[in-house]
């Protein structure tokens, strides 16, 4: 797996796409080592993806138990009673992701995204973090990525009902793309979470969706009432409006581009729908 070619085994394994993206995107791809924190079911779709895709070892790390609205989204938990008060949700998805390809290292790790150092995180080539705190996200995984000597991609993806977002940060990437004859060097300098989150409202352009501020209200919301991501119900939102005006003020923006009916959908249906998990695990392995 660590060689320059493709062995014989990965080579008619992996005939079709290789067909699609070629040979050198699939050598790279099984060099590539994911560590997932946070697996619900828009992440369970994408870690399928990127398993039978043929990446070299994917380490999930979840220590939630199995709860109903885990079975609910997350076809990789077993529908099975008995996993209710044994194995982590890290753990039953690392024994079902294991069938899809056994030429792919899938490992699961007690512990949790603050616990992680930036020895370890260097051993990875790529970082997803789902359904973790705004502080977990920025000062536990996405800034310990950017201090790191190496090039460490860092995404973060949530879906509430039937919405999504993902949250892409390559740092300084270098790629090369045709223009006519010659090939021509490019690079895109990514901003981090944070710095893209504190970007003042006013300045967006008017194409950013009303989806994106709805979001970042509840995750406010979620921040200063000690609650996990999801934990939010219909009750809570008179706070959550409360809420939306004081950032509209503070922000000069019109409260017309967070539609309280968006909020109210948000906070009332917190769970993800299988459907759009499928899509968005989809559109995020590519």
């Amino acid at each position: 797996m660590d060689g320059e070619e493709l062995t014989e085994q990965e080579t008619q394994l992996y005939d079709r796409q290789i067909r699609v993206w070629g040979a050198d995107a699939q050598r790279r791809l099984s060099k590539a080592h994911v560590l997932v924190c946070g697996i619900k079911g828009t992440v369970a779709e994408f870690c399928k993806n990127i398993v039978l895709a043929g990446i070299s070892s994917l380490t999930l790390v979840d220590n939630r138990l199995v709860t109903e609205e885990a079975l609910s989204a997350n076809f990789l938990i077993p529908p099975d009673e008995g996993v209710f008060g044994g194995e982590t949700v890290a753990e039953l998805c690392c024994d079902s992701l294991k069938d899809f390809n056994p030429m792919v290292r899938v490992s699961a790790l007690k512990g949790e995204p603050s616990s992680i150092d930036e020895e370890f995180l260097k051993t990875f080539d790529v970082i997803v973090v789902s359904c973790c705190s705004l502080a977990e996200k920025v000062k536990s995984v996405n800034e310990k990525c950017r201090k790191l000597h190496k090039r460490v991609s860092f995404y973060t993806v949530d879906c509430r009902d039937s919405c999504g977002e993902i949250f892409v940060d390559l740092q300084d990437y270098k790629y090369a793309k045709k223009k006519l004859e010659d090939t021509v060097e490019c690079q895109l300098s990514y901003p981090s979470f944070e710095e893209a989150i504190s970007v003042p409202w006013k300045a967006h352009p008017r194409k950013v969706s009303k989806l994106f501020y709805a979001l970042r209200v509840i995750e406010r919301f979620e921040e200063a009432e000690g609650r996990n991501p999801g934990e939010t119900s219909i009750s809570d939102l008179p706070g959550v409006l409360k809420l939306k005006k004081e950032l509209c003020d503070s922000q000069s923006l019109n409260e017309a581009h967070i539609p309280d009916v968006l909020l109210e959908r948000l906070v009332a249906n917190s769970k993800e729908f299988p459907p759009v998990c499928a899509i968005i695990g989809g559109v995020f392995k590519h």
